[in-house]
């Protein structure tokens, strides 16, 4: 008969060994042997319920794969079982968001931030999750503190600028984009974002040659070109502002508010024909948008066809009912507090 302390040892020796399962699990799905990676977790964390590394793992391991409702309760675990672990908490919040949980996973965000308060990176996505929740001020507080940390990325000030712009504060958002192009001076969207805002105030003659640069640097983006064509609009130059239209459109075909703005320039031109052309094309892109119609309504009364301006009126004002954030901005909210 084998000895009690025999049998104990035997029976130790037995049992699974999380530490070994969860580094096998890493070596295959390493090697894309996903179905045996996922087996190997499983069978870690039912040796030890508790063992981090594995329950981590194999909520990232379903991360990685968009199985966001599986990967939810693990890394839920994750985080309870060490709630001072960064990729717990910013894993767990990217799983939250993808599954339409946007507060709980900015709750997740924050703590993740908290452990890592320069984590540039975080905080850009955190003032995009914030804004696409109408969290302005929230966004906009956390991308200003991305920009005053050392750094050359420029997605961090584009952020900032959009985030600033969003919670109305406008003056803080020209300040980003004047030390956005001081800093990136070879930059189209630094450039751009300077002409913009100093379009929007009126200094249209010191937009222009922000405008300019940014179109010489990137000639694929379109809002360079659309907003110079307004400035020439600005000046009732209609025909020179027709050109860089037609180059922001081409550069984006669905760009509707360029599509209107070429109608416009048209219209102005006693070009009818073409404007209607021109806004029939970009409905047909952009069926949904109710501003093109509106204009449409404009130039068929111009035209002398009163009934289609009048129908082509009641669609515009239909499809303003139907979604109003097409044509106005959308308020802002505070972010609730647990």
């Amino acid at each position: 008969m084998m000895p009690p302390w025999l049998a104990l040892a035997f029976a130790l020796a037995q049992q699974p060994d999380p530490a070994a399962l969860n580094e096998a699990a890493t070596n295959l799905a390493r090697e894309h042997q996903d179905a045996a990676a996922e087996q190997s977790w499983k069978q870690a964390i039912e040796a030890s319920p508790n063992f981090f590394p594995a329950t981590f793992n194999l909520g990232f391991f379903y991360f990685s794969r968009s199985r966001f409702e599986q990967a939810h309760p693990l890394l839920a675990t994750a985080a309870r079982l060490q709630p001072g672990d960064f990729n717990a908490r910013y894993v767990l919040g990217m799983t939250l968001v993808k599954l339409g949980r946007l507060e709980a996973g900015l709750m997740e965000y924050r703590a993740a931030l908290a452990i890592q308060p320069k984590h540039v990176k975080l905080m850009l996505i955190m003032a995009v999750t914030y804004g696409d929740g109408r969290y302005f001020k929230e966004a906009a507080d956390v991308a200003r503190r991305a920009v005053a940390l050392p750094g050359d990325d420029p997605n961090a000030y584009f952020v900032a600028i959009k985030s600033c712009q969003d919670a109305g504060e406008a003056a803080a958002a020209m300040d980003i984009a004047h030390r956005a192009v001081e800093k990136f001076p070879g930059s189209a969207r630094a450039n751009f974002e300077y002409g913009y805002h100093l379009q929007k105030i009126g200094r249209t003659n010191e937009a222009i040659p922000y405008l300019k640069k940014a179109m010489a640097a990137d000639p694929g983006y379109e809002e360079p070109f659309f907003f110079y064509g307004e400035c020439l609009m600005e000046e009732d130059r209609y025909q020179e502002a027709i050109g860089y239209f037609r180059t922001a459109i081409a550069n984006r075909p669905d760009y509707v508010a360029a599509s209107v703005a070429l109608a416009r320039a048209l219209m102005e031109l006693e070009k009818y024909d073409a404007a209607s052309a021109e806004l029939e094309q970009v409905i047909r892109l952009s069926p949904k948008h109710p501003q093109p119609h509106l204009l449409l309504s404009n130039v068929c009364f111009r035209m002398g066809d009163e009934e289609r301006a009048r129908k082509e009126k009641e669609i515009s004002l239909r499809l303003r009912r139907e979604d109003p954030t097409l044509l106005e901005t959308p308020q802002g909210r505070p972010f609730p507090s647990r």
